[in-house]
Parts: structure tokens; C-alpha cells; sequence
């Protein structure tokens, strides 16, 4: 593909200068000067590396892949019981034979559908990862082991269950951009043996580094272009300052509105407040009169929380202590009547 030189390239004075004096002395030929200019006009691009997504769609999916490294770390704490540390390292589009050759021979990868998009999903979990949590699962301490050999009938329903538990933090993650339903169709040990789309479909590959225990290792995630397609203009950070205002559904409104009201809250009646010296506190006995700032006949503060909300004034009410609210206040803090 040949490519123009551009107005920035124009060449300043000094330069033709420079330029015209080796021609006339002989340092440099009008034939070695063209191949020169032939040869900086030439670039080199790899049509198998077609950038399908722009820098604003990957800094999206690097933040829902940030959202569900923090999701994951929580999920895997609780199930393993171990400290568990995940975090996103890279998020990079390639081939898709570039990342089957980046991923170690034998490996854990869980293949998974997300209707209602359309293709599949990868999940490679490095052996030391994988054999850890295993371990942990199984009541051991996390210890890992470097050769990996086919899961038996039990490890691999023990693995299974995990990771379809897991994909609730997916979808969580999702969920600004599209409502998917992860479903675990395959859990494989072999790259060589995934065939699910051309081998040079670009793919997105978020990268996240897990530290389980004492071990660490890898976490990818696999994503071809064409599950990402149809969503592709909900990456835009104009969507997503979108989708940050929502609206509130009427039955959302509705729960929110019943936990309000049968929250409880502390209501505190003020008789009033002084300050003293710190000499005075340290001499107060048994039978000591503090003077307070207001007066008898002035009305006291109820705070809700901290916040001074009614004027009452003091009464009984069935043998025991009452106020009786005759003032509202407005203008307190966090008031947003």
C-alpha cells in the first residue's frame, strides 16, 4: 500500500540545502536520493492484524473487564477461602491463531456461549491457576503441580460447577452493554483441538493476572469480533453516559421505597450543650450541676442522625418521657427537601 507524503513532510529550507549540496559534491546520487524517497513512501501493512475496534471500544471493554476482575476476586475469596488477588494486565485484539500459539500446550479452557449473541467465548485458566483452585476445592492447600493431564469424571464436575457459578459476574459486568446469559458448552485442556472460527477473525484478549495463595499465573479471556459486532456502538463513551443516567423501573422504586421505611434511624431530643475545661471535667463528682446553653423554657432540638431536624418541647406520655413536635427545620445538611 503506498502512501503520500503528507503537508507536515514538506521539506524547510535548510533541509533542500543539505540535499542540494550532496548532489553537487557527490556524496549522494539523483537515483539514491529517489530509492530513498521510494523507500519512505512505502509502508508495510499486515492485513491479517486488521484493527477492528478503535481506542475508545478497548478502553471500554478494558473498564466492564476491570469491573469483572473486581467481581471475580470477591467470587473466588468466598468459594476457595484462600486470598485471592485478580486484576487486568492487557487488553489486545489479534488473530485468533495468534493467541492459540500464545496459550501454553496444555491448559484449561472453558468454552461458553452468550446468547443472545451470536459464537463462543474462551476462558483459559493457566495449569497453575487451575490445579490450585482445584486443590483448595478438594480440601488441599492450593498446591499446584506443573504437569497437566486429563481431569478425571469428579475434577472435572467439581471445575465445572465453579465456573458456571462464576459467569453471574459476568453477565453482571455485561450488563451496561448487553443482557447475555453465559452458558458452559465445553471445558477442553487442548488449544489445538479449538476450531471455532478462522484463524485469522481478529479476537479481543483480556488478560487478567490472578494470584491464588502463593500461586500466580494467567487468566484470558478470548473474545472473536463477531460476538462483539452487534454491540459495537454500545462501546462508545456516549452510550455509556447514556446508560449511567437509566431510569428507575416502578418496581425498583417500589423496593426501595419499603427498605426506606422500615429503616431505623436514631432520634436524639437535645436538652442542650456547654463546654468546660478539661481541669473541670476531671474534678466532676457525683451530685455536680452542669449549666447547659439554653433555657428552661426553650424548645428543644431533635436530631435525626446528626442532622437538627424539628424544634419539640418536652412533655410524658403513658409514664414515660415524650416530645411533641411544634417546629420543622430546613437548611440542614443532606437536606434535600
Amino acid at each position: 500500500m503506498e502512501v503520500g507524503r503528507l503537508a507536515g513532510d514538506i521539506l524547510s529550507q535548510s533541509e533542500i540545502d543539505a540535499l542540494l549540496s550532496a548532489l553537487s559534491t557527490g556524496e549522494m546520487t539523483a537515483d539514491e536520493m529517489k530509492s530513498e524517497q521510494e523507500s519512505k513512501k512505502i509502508r508495510t501493512y499486515d492485513f491479517k492484524r486488521a484493527l477492528r475496534f478503535s481506542k475508545d471500544q478497548i478502553r471500554s471493554l478494558t473498564r466492564i473487564h476491570e469491573n469483572f476482575a473486581r467481581l471475580l476476586t470477591t467470587f473466588f475469596s468466598a468459594q476457595l477461602r484462600s486470598y485471592v488477588q485478580i486484576s487486568v494486565v492487557s487488553v489486545d485484539q489479534i488473530p485468533f491463531e495468534e493467541f492459540i500459539r500464545s496459550v501454553p500446550h496444555m491448559t484449561l479452557i472453558n468454552v461458553f456461549e452468550v446468547p443472545p449473541l451470536e459464537g463462543n467465548i474462551l476462558m483459559e485458566i493457566n495449569p497453575n491457576i487451575a490445579y490450585s483452585m482445584l486443590d483448595l476445592l478438594m480440601g488441599g492447600k492450593g498446591q499446584t503441580h506443573t504437569k497437566v493431564d486429563n481431569l478425571t469424571e469428579i475434577e472435572t464436575k467439581i471445575m465445572t460447577n465453579l465456573f458456571e457459578k462464576s459467569f453471574d459476574n459476568l453477565r453482571e459486568a455485561w450488563s451496561n452493554i448487553a443482557d447475555i446469559d453465559p452458558i458452559l458448552t465445553e471445558l477442553e485442556i487442548n488449544p489445538q483441538f479449538l476450531q471455532m472460527i478462522s484463524p485469522n477473525e481478529t479476537v479481543v484478549v483480556i488478560s487478567f493476572n490472578t494470584v491464588i495463595g502463593e500461586t500466580s499465573g494467567m487468566i484470558n479471556i478470548c473474545i472473536p469480533h463477531v460476538v462483539l459486532e452487534p454491540i459495537v456502538p454500545n462501546l462508545s463513551v456516549r452510550y455509556w453516559m447514556q446508560t449511567n443516567k437509566k431510569e428507575v423501573s416502578p418496581e425498583q422504586l417500589a423496593v426501595l421505597k419499603k427498605r426506606v421505611k422500615s429503616a431505623e434511624i436514631p432520634v436524639v431530643a437535645e436538652l442542650g450543650s456547654t463546654e468546660i475545661t478539661m481541669e473541670d471535667l476531671l474534678y466532676l463528682q457525683l451530685g455536680d450541676v452542669i449549666q447547659l446553653n439554653a433555657k428552661v423554657e426553650d424548645a428543644l432540638t431533635i436530631k435525626v442522625g446528626d442532622i437538627p431536624k424539628f424544634k419539640a418541647q418536652p412533655g410524658k406520655l403513658k409514664k414515660k418521657m415524650a416530645v411533641q413536635i411544634i417546629e420543622t427545620l430546613k437548611g440542614g445538611e443532606d437536606d434535600d427537601e
